[in-house]
């Protein structure tokens, strides 16, 4: 009877360690059909004088019908989550190759304007741009009329000598007359070059390398 218990037993064992590639609900049939045989032979093989109580069985077959169901619903969950995944990399592919306005430094490549929108103060008859490097250093200022929404920088320093391509910041003094009343924003765009995951929020990479979360973004354009 021991033998055959054993044998029983490693035959569970056998089932239960089936290949990876197999399907969940497939190892679960072979696993239930091995453990139906099991029961089958304790039964055959059970002390006529100490046999086992059917509650023994109830709670074995209760056992097993438990984990088979945990199985079946953690492969469910597999692949639920391997379609949101694919859903989520679909919406970050429509952020890519886009263009979004945003406070972040802009790239100029050297050559094209960079186009602007500024937030001026509301007494302001006058205002200046000022624009900045990668290092904090004031490339250029540049007068500009605070009815003005939307403006280009064309890339020169102070003087009209050309800059080279890089990372370049702005921002906005504004004056009433010649009294100094405060420094506002400015917002550019750049080219979106990759958008990430990262703990639940969308990170996009600007044309530069400059980084920027989603909610930086206060409008999008197709690129030109």
């Amino acid at each position: 009877m021991t033998n055959t218990i054993a044998a029983a037993n490693a035959a569970t064992t056998t089932a239960s360690t089936s290949p990876s590639s197999a399907s969940a609900s497939s190892m679960m049939s072979s696993d239930f059909e091995t453990f139906l045989k099991m029961l089958t032979v304790q039964m055959q093989n059970q002390d006529p004088l100490n046999p086992i109580e059917s509650t023994d069985y109830a709670v074995q077959l209760a056992t097993f019908s438990e984990v088979e169901q945990a199985v079946l619903t953690n492969d469910l969950l597999e692949q639920l989550s391997s379609q949101l995944s694919l859903m989520g990399f679909s919406q970050l592919s429509g952020w890519v190759g886009q263009e979004a306005r945003s406070e972040a430094a802009a790239y100029f490549d050297g050559s094209s304007p960079v186009t602007l929108s500024g937030d001026f103060a509301t007494a302001a008859n006058s205002a200046v741009l000022i624009v900045r490097d990668a290092s904090g250093n004031v490339v250029q200022e540049v007068p500009i009329d605070p009815k003005q929404k939307t403006f280009e920088w064309s890339g020169s320093a102070n003087g009209g000598t050309p800059v080279g391509a890089g990372l370049y910041s702005f921002e906005i003094e504004n004056y009433f007359n010649d009294d100094y009343l405060s420094t506002t924003s400015v917002e550019s765009y750049s080219k979106i070059i990759e958008a990430r995951a990262d703990n639940g929020d969308i990170i996009l990479v600007l044309e530069g390398g400059n980084e920027i979360g989603s909610s930086d973004v206060t409008a999008l354009r197709d690129s030109e």
